[in-house]
């Protein structure tokens, strides 16, 4: 018996020198890595996280950076990206360890990484073992993950402050709760800064290619000011960034039989404020026209949100409202009973994803607009791909631009003028666990050519002989105890 305690004991202590062991690894590559931006919040956390990355490569820092949402990509400093691998497609904050590690193979000025903790807990381990970030963005507060940080917004504005940086700085552009923000941030003597979306011009935003708002702009020109980045340099920057899988889009198509429609993606946003704002704004800006449908696509572990989806049906004014998924009951049921409109509910797990886009088509007019909400993962995700294989309607040109004086609001997406993209290159797809730097050899220890060539290049512009922040170089981490990188 007494055998069988020493292995115990010794098996616990030989975990805990393993783990004590990694954490100092992890630490150190965090160390090589002067400016690290974590990007939490509700709503708009991948748009945000590439335009801050983009903000700052326009300011000449060697910038890495991770977006979760809809798609994991993992953004080198030319703005090439990857996808992250992750085994059974199941996401795990511990990816964050050999994120870090290969992002500080490049020996970066900065590292803009979307938190993907949802529970309280989490992402406080999140901020505090795993990113330890000097500059925190808390995007906004709205009313999505009630179950684990809820019940009420405040709840929820006090679960995402767990994740503000003790002793540094945090950017948000959220004013209806800013003053729980505050509370939280004076108990982590963290200094909170307000971007405010005004500061952003109507002129700034038709610079983009894809839809934005304004207070993602902000956010972004907040953190690259933070930095020592001038505004038009970080505008420029955030122009040629390339926007995220699941950034809200309009698409023109023409079905088998003739219809024209036009499709709205607001998968994305997945909480009822967000997705009535943006088929509001879609809709002022003539993107997506009456009549109006509505795709709602239920997911089995995302049972509230498939109901608060259903609420919001009356609002949206729809004329049918096609329910795909599972379980679309707690869709329907939702439902206000005043609503007048259709609902055609296709929903089930197993259905053959071309059948379901075919039933959908069919009860669509001759012109009409079709709006996708709710979570995208599952059925959402195979009706997208039978989308795409549809032709596209160049019957006549899009709206370009909004016009002066037209009367919305500061959260006001535009259609940009299309503008020249830089032409990027497609990496190779990664093999599983490419991600992850070889936990034998320490991620100070890589030194990949291409990679120290591309940080001199981008030293050149700023004047630096080397790749390496100079002492006191304007964009250098302003908080007084964060370590400089290893030599």
């Amino acid at each position: 018996m007494l055998f069988l305690y020493v292995i115990v004991l010794l098996s616990c202590a030989a975990l805990w020198i393993a783990g004590f062991v990694e954490q100092q690894r992890h630490f150190a590559s965090l160390e090589q890595i002067p400016t690290r931006v974590l990007v939490n919040g509700i709503r708009g956390k991948s748009s945000i996280t590439r335009l801050c990355a983009g903000a700052l490569r326009g300011g000449g820092l060697v910038t890495v950076a991770k977006t979760t949402g809809t798609a994991a990509r993992f953004i080198h400093p030319d703005a090439t990206e990857e996808p992250v691998y992750r085994k059974f497609g199941l996401s795990n904050i511990v990816e964050q360890i050999g994120i870090v590690r290969r992002a500080a193979t490049y020996r970066p000025d900065a590292l803009v990484i979307e938190c993907m903790a949802v529970m309280p807990a989490l992402q406080e381990i999140n901020q505090e073992k795993l990113i330890r970030s000097t500059i925190g963005v808390l995007c906004n507060v709205r009313e999505d993950h009630l179950e684990e940080m809820g019940p009420t917004l405040d709840d929820v504005a006090r679960s995402l402050s767990r994740s503000m940086p003790v002793g540094g700085v945090c950017v948000t552009a959220e004013k209806d709760r800013f003053h729980i923000l505050q509370e939280e941030a004076d108990a982590r003597n963290c200094k909170l800064v307000y971007a405010d979306p005004e500061t952003v011009t109507d002129e700034e935003l038709r610079g983009f290619s894809w839809f934005t708002f304004k207070e993602n702009v902000a956010i972004a020109l907040t953190v690259a000011e933070l930095l020592g980045v001038e505004r038009q340099t970080a505008m420029q920057g955030m122009w040629d960034a390339p926007p995220d899988p699941g950034v809200l889009s309009v698409e023109r198509y023409v079905t088998p039989d003739g219809k024209r429609l036009r499709f709205a993606n607001v998968f994305a946003a997945n909480d009822p404020e967000s997705t009535l704002m943006n088929v509001k704004q879609l809709e002022d800006l003539g993107a997506i026209r009456r009549p109006l449908n509505v795709v709602i696509n239920c997911r089995p572990d995302r049972v509230e949100r498939n109901g608060q989806m259903g609420t919001i049906v009356p609002d949206l004014a729809a004329e049918t409202v096609f329910l795909i998924g599972h379980p679309t009951k707690s869709a329907r049921d939702a439902i206000p009973a005043g609503f007048t409109g259709r609902v055609v509910d296709l929903g089930g797990d197993r259905r053959d994803p071309e059948e379901l886009t075919a039933a959908i088509l069919a009860e669509l007019g001759p012109a009409s607009s079709l709006v996708a909400i709710g979570n995208i993962h599952g059925q959402g995700e195979l009706f997208l791909e039978c989308l795409a294989e549809l032709p596209l309607d160049e019957s006549e040109d899009p709206l370009d631009a909004v016009p002066d004086g037209d009367g919305l609001d500061q959260e006001t997406m535009q259609i940009a003028v299309p503008r020249p993209q830089i032409a990027l290159a497609r990496p190779p797809e990664p093999e599983p666990y490419s991600w992850v730097a070889p936990l034998e050899t320490p991620a100070y220890g890589f030194h990949i050519p291409e990679q120290r060539e591309l940080a001199r290049r981008f030293a050149a512009r700023q004047n630096r002989p080397d790749g390496r922040s100079s002492e006191g170089a304007p964009h250098q981490s302003y908080d007084p105890h964060q370590s400089m990188r290893n030599p």
